[in-house]
């Protein structure tokens, strides 16, 4: 997923004169390594297109929206998906709303790159999984992929969207490898991906779950469950379309994702559910998620809180008993 995005922004970047990346440490240190989003690029497209930032989010988040106020399309990196706290007022009140106050007249066309996800012993204050606060605040679009193809083609869209947009990474997806096509593609953004097709029970996630999900349901088949797997890849807009099909086809409802649970984005989808299939379900609907505790840095308790392909066997179960 990391070269795949990099083929993202690298040919976007090619296009569009206007597009412009901006970040901590983008073009230098770690990031240097070929399997990373900006490997090169600043070699590349030089230090006016690829700009190291201070360390200051609310100053990555104001660049970002000064940028697209006057004609430029900036795509900045927040480090860790929990900094989002320090750069969302110029994200919600003031990217979010611009258009809406233009009464559409005007384009605030910005991505902000979130990296995201538990599993590499950072801790709390690195870890943390916030895409349900953003999906909160009306105006921003919320992308999260689970796939180098997917990354790619959703990332291109959201450059080219007149909205400001959420592009969150999981940063376990960096080195998992996946097929891409070879010629240029747009993924659209608000389209969901049925990842696998079945008849008995729904579950609907996105990001890294995904991978989790598609091996349980491996598991599921040799018992004789058959589960379809729903990606949502876009949280906002949500394709309600595929999601209450999918669940009218099926009667029962797992949502899977790695974020806490009381807030989570699994409540809004259960509440699409219930509000517009209720009548199609066979029995309660069931969240996978992780706890109500801040990511523990600590490697055993690291992988207790994030869900396992046990925990969403054992939801999947009780639900298809009934």
């Amino acid at each position: 997923m990391g070269q795949a995005i990099n083929q993202a922004l690298r040919e976007e970047m090619q296009r569009d004169a206007n597009v412009f990346l901006a970040g901590e440490g983008i073009g230098v240190g770690i990031h240097s390594n070929p399997m990373l989003p900006t490997a090169d690029l600043l070699k590349d497209f030089g230090a006016k297109r690829v700009k190291d930032t201070p360390v200051s989010e609310a100053a990555i988040a104001g660049l970002a929206v000064g940028a697209a106020a006057v004609g430029l399309k900036p795509v900045v990196e927040i480090m860790f998906n929990p900094f989002f706290t320090l750069a969302s007022d110029m994200i919600v009140n003031h990217a979010a709303k611009l258009r809406y106050l233009s009464g559409g007249k005007s384009a605030f066309p910005l991505v902000v790159r979130i990296k995201s996800g538990a599993g590499f012993g950072a801790g709390c204050q690195h870890s943390h999984n916030l895409e349900a606060w953003a999906a909160h605040c009306p105006g921003l679009k919320v992308i999260m992929p689970s796939t180098p193809a997917d990354a790619k083609g959703l990332l291109k869209s959201a450059i080219r969207d007149p909205n400001p947009v959420v592009f969150i990474e999981d940063m376990m997806l960096y080195f998992v490898p996946g097929p891409v096509p070879e010629e240029e593609y747009l993924i659209p953004i608000g389209q969901a991906d049925v990842k696998r097709q079945g008849t008995d029970v729904t579950l609907v996630t996105w990001s890294k779950m995904v991978g989790v999900a598609l091996k349980a349901a491996e598991q599921l088949a040799r018992e004789g469950i058959d589960m379809e797997i729903v990606d949502l890849r876009t949280l906002v807009p949500m394709d309600k379309k595929t999601l209450l099909g999918s669940v009218r086809k099926t009667g029962r409802l797992v949502v899977l994702h790695e974020a806490t649970r009381t807030g989570g984005f699994a409540g809004e989808v259960s509440a699409v559910v219930m509000e517009e299939a209720f009548d199609s379900l066979k029995a309660p609907l069931r969240r996978v998620t992780g706890p109500d505790i801040p990511v523990p840095a600590s490697p055993p308790l690291e992988r207790f809180y994030i869900p396992s392909e046990k925990d969403l066997i054992s939801a999947v179960k009780e639900i298809v008993a009934k």
